[in-house]
């Protein structure tokens, strides 16, 4: 297969972090499965050794089944997953989690319905503030926010940090956790824990991330964590798109990539394989 001298350029890079820029259908999922491909074939790196992280199980999938495609089922030990899926693996290790410990939607808003009871809050639409005010929570988790100085959209401070609070009981209560809290609870394994999290950075010493503009803070210091102390950090990401800003997706955190890591290489993709030149040049003007 012929490849565009950037795209060989991210593919065959070695060690040390990198940032690529691609834009949709600049083949960034071709270069992941290749620098993959290479990395082990070329420089002899054990598969288990590799982490291929993205943002849902759909793109996790499809990026696992192109690899074993282009390897003819001989990279199967290589890790595939998103962001919560490794995590919570992780956390399954540490303490014994099982996936009966994941709360429900259903149960998280019959959470915030029962606090709206309990403190006979006046609410217009019920369905809508529920599902504001769980996003806000998913928000201050996701941000490591302090929440003595975060102001709700929904409802006055008081109130907020009422059903934060109560939300949060709820879960511990049940021996529940949410989404945020799989990321929250290996922040601070890792924190907490020198020696497991230096078992992990053993464990996975490339780690290849796709889609990176939609990342959010406590994931990136996570995964932060978890690359060094070689640093062997491989982002992929297209600076002018963010669908998930509303989860606390953050792209300033990967146009500051280069100043977390000054010694990153970097480049651009600018090849789109999936449009005609027509297309292409008419979106460019």
């Amino acid at each position: 297969m012929a490849f565009h001298p950037s795209q060989l350029e991210a593919i065959q890079h070695r060690d040390g972090p990198m940032l690529v820029l691609a834009g949709p259908g600049s083949g960034k999922t071709t270069v992941i499965t290749h620098r993959v491909k290479y990395l082990i074939e070329h420089h002899q790196v054990d598969p288990s050794a590799i982490l291929v992280v993205t943002f849902t199980k759909a793109a996790a999938r499809e990026m696992q089944e192109r690899f074993e495609k282009l390897m003819d089922g001989h990279g199967g030990r290589v890790s595939f997953g998103t962001f919560h899926s490794v995590f919570f693996t992780i956390l399954k290790y540490a303490y014994r989690f099982q996936a009966s410990n994941i709360v429900r939607d259903e149960q998280k808003n019959q959470f915030i319905r029962e606090l709206v009871d309990q403190y006979e809050l006046d609410i217009e639409d019920e369905h809508e503030f529920t599902s504001g005010v769980l996003s806000e929570i998913s928000f201050v988790k996701s941000e490591m926010l302090d929440l003595e100085h975060y102001y709700s959209q929904n409802c006055s401070e008081a109130v907020f940090k009422k059903l934060y609070k109560g939300y949060e009981e709820r879960l511990r209560r049940g021996n529940l956790l949410d989404f945020d809290d799989m990321l929250v609870m290996c922040h601070e394994l890792f924190t907490q824990r020198k020696d497991i999290l230096a078992a992990w950075q053993r464990k996975f010493q490339y780690i290849l991330v796709d889609e990176f503009q939609d990342i959010n803070k406590v994931q990136y210091e996570i995964v932060r964590m978890l690359a060094k102390p070689q640093d062997n950090l491989f982002i992929v990401g297209d600076d002018d798109q963010s669908v998930y800003r509303f989860r606390g997706a953050k792209p300033e955190i990967m146009l500051g990539f280069t100043k977390d890591y000054p010694q990153a290489k970097m480049t651009l993709l600018g090849m789109n394989y999936r449009s005609t030149s027509d297309i292409v040049d008419t979106a460019a003007g």
